[in-house]
């Protein structure tokens, strides 16, 4: 059986947003405190994340953005960036241990120690832009991954997979025109952050594939399976990255999409089985949203499952 390594530190846990904000502590709790439980669905290896440097978060972000999250870092109470976005005197913190679990996951694939990463850490990424942190997000930890690999390592195509039930227009904004690089989104539509339009989509660039509200597994498996995987296919991409939201849960209070644990096994399957076709099985999957506890652990461990019946 193969493992997956989980990127992790009890730091990302500092980051506290503030009473009854859904982006909480809890949520990594979640996940880290049922890992022992589930160990004969796969083998896992548990990691600390390092720090990362400012070097890497400026792979994708200005240096005005980086400079003014560490002004904006308070040193007690709550400092807050925009109405959902607050930091703590943890959070900074937090976004750079999230940072180094990307890199350092990275490097670990790249050196073939490892196929498949995960990086179980806090506050999510994908919202963040080039020059703006918004929605929950500091930095935007896949993109600096995606352009981490690329200049590191040179590779010349990555796809960057987001199922998250938000569009990570973050994402989107600092992969656009970059080649080599792909982003493909489904995303429920019309929905927070209101980007994510077919009209915004440019061939091996940019996939938009925008959700109704109430979408199920049925419906999601022919789109994934007619759009994204041939999408995949064609790009053929020698690493493949994850942003994995597990916030279209049916159970998930922030949206109105309708997965299950089976959706979340079932999707590790198709990219498990894709990675091990085109892409020497190496996936770094990276933690976005999925606010409900019981169905973010469960979601999670389903996933992993997924991944594991195919590396």
């Amino acid at each position: 059986m193969k493992t997956t390594v989980i990127y992790s530190h009890l730091e990302c846990l500092k980051h506290e947003p503030g009473f009854e904000h859904p982006e909480s502590p809890n949520r990594l709790k979640a996940i880290l405190d049922t890992l022992p439980d589930k160990t004969e669905h796969f083998h896992y290896h548990y990691e600390e994340a390092p720090l990362g440097t400012e070097q890497q978060v400026l792979l994708a972000h200005t240096p005005e953005l980086l400079e003014r999250i560490k002004a904006i870092a308070p040193n007690d109470g709550l400092a807050q960036i925009d109405a959902d976005t607050l930091m703590s005197p943890g959070s900074l913190i937090a976004a750079l241990r999230s940072t180094g679990a990307a890199c350092n996951a990275i490097d670990e694939i790249m050196a073939g120690y490892i196929q498949h990463a995960f990086c179980a850490t806090r506050p999510p990424g994908h919202h963040a832009t080039t020059d703006q942190a918004m929605g929950f997000c500091l930095f935007n930890y896949i993109a600096i991954a995606a352009l981490y690999a690329q200049q590191t390592y040179g590779l010349e195509r990555i796809a960057i997979v987001d199922f998250d039930v938000h569009h990570g227009n973050g994402t989107q904004d600092i992969v656009k025109d970059k080649e080599g690089l792909f982003y493909i989104s489904t995303h429920q539509s019309p929905f927070y952050p209101g980007t994510g339009s077919e009209a915004e989509n440019s061939p091996h660039n940019i996939l938009n594939i925008p959700l109704h509200a109430g979408t199920g597994h049925s419906a999601y498996k022919k789109i994934f399976t007619e759009k994204v995987i041939p999408a995949l296919q064609d790009f053929k991409p020698q690493l493949l990255l994850v942003s994995a939201g597990f916030d279209a849960h049916h159970k998930d209070p922030l949206a109105a999409i309708e997965f299950s644990e089976l959706t979340y096994q079932w999707l590790g399957e198709q990219l498990g089985d894709f990675a091990e076709e085109y892409c020497q099985s190496r996936i770094l999957s990276v933690l976005e949203g999925g606010y409900n506890l019981d169905a973010l652990s469960s979601s999670f461990q389903a996933y992993l499952a997924g991944i594991h019946t195919k590396l």
